[in-house]
């Protein structure tokens, strides 16, 4: 099929929310709270990319990601390649990424068991619009206070190295070895291409734009697939209606059209844009 409207598959989690986005209904009163909302396509499929929004309450746990050769290795399909951009965001949220200084493997070790990990982070203050493209080794941790679209390599592959505290499971060994412990480095975003489009990030496991605008026109090549992501408004493509809170898949060649009050993004794997 030319596009499809995606299942929505809603996330218990502790550090989430009761006060979602709009698109989203919350969570009625006394039930546990949503942290995640994932976009899954029907039938048994394993698309290059998964679609995610995340509604934090606190910091998650400080983790890490294998690159595809590090997954490969361990016989796992691929690595995990992620970007955030950010809907909403409390004045002090931050979202970690990489370390203060280069730090060795022993050090991150030793620094992961006795909780001093958390100090030698780079939390970065982080408001609404803003965009962070976080390559697989990096170390990491999203804040609280958040409201953000995840685009993903679709690999649920995560190397746990601190949790603050917790009784769940830490992934030391396989985690330290993929990281890459140091200072990181934002990407160069192409920005804006032409009235009504901005490439977020061009490469290398996949392409994000953000579009507004009436029309915009999608030719993907054959076996390619794009994710429609309406942040908010409506569209339509290929006779299905989309709208904010939901996510549609298009393949080949078609015409997106767009309301007046549309923010969407648009997302496929490769290194270089449509």
């Amino acid at each position: 099929m030319p596009a499809t409207l995606l299942h929505t598959h809603r996330v218990e989690k502790p550090w989430g929310r009761h006060t979602l986005w709009p698109g989203f209904d919350d969570p009625a009163p006394g039930s546990p709270p949503i942290g995640e909302v994932w976009f899954q396509e029907p039938g048994d499929t394993t698309p290059d990319l998964l679609i995610k929004y995340l509604f934090t309450s606190e910091k998650l746990s400080v983790q890490v990601h294998p690159d595809d050769d590090q997954a490969h290795a361990r016989g796992l399909p691929r690595g995990k390649d992620e970007c955030w951009t950010v809907l909403a965001a409390e004045p002090d949220s931050t979202i970690a990424v990489g370390t203060k200084t280069p730090i060795s493997h022993e050090e991150l070790r030793a620094s992961a068991v006795d909780g001093t990990i958390e100090d030698k982070l780079y939390w970065k203050p982080v408001k609404a619009g803003d965009f962070m493209y976080c390559a697989s080794d990096t170390i990491h941790a999203i804040g609280g206070g958040l409201t953000v679209i995840e685009v993903q390599q679709n690999s649920e592959t995560t190397y746990r190295l601190y949790d603050y505290g917790s009784d769940r499971e830490l992934h030391l060994d396989d985690g330290i070895a993929v990281s890459d412990p140091v200072p990181y480095q934002p990407i160069t975003s192409p920005g804006r291409v032409s009235d009504g489009r901005t490439i977020q990030v061009e490469g290398p496991k996949f392409v994000l734009e953000r579009w507004s605008g009436r029309e915009h026109a999608v030719t993907l090549p054959e076996g390619k697939t794009g994710w429609l992501i309406p942040v908010t408004g409506s569209g339509s493509v290929a006779g299905v209606n989309f709208k904010a809170g939901e996510c549609v898949t298009v393949t080949g060649s078609e015409q997106v059209v767009l309301a007046d009050d549309a923010d969407v993004l648009f997302a496929y794997s490769g290194t270089t844009r449509i």
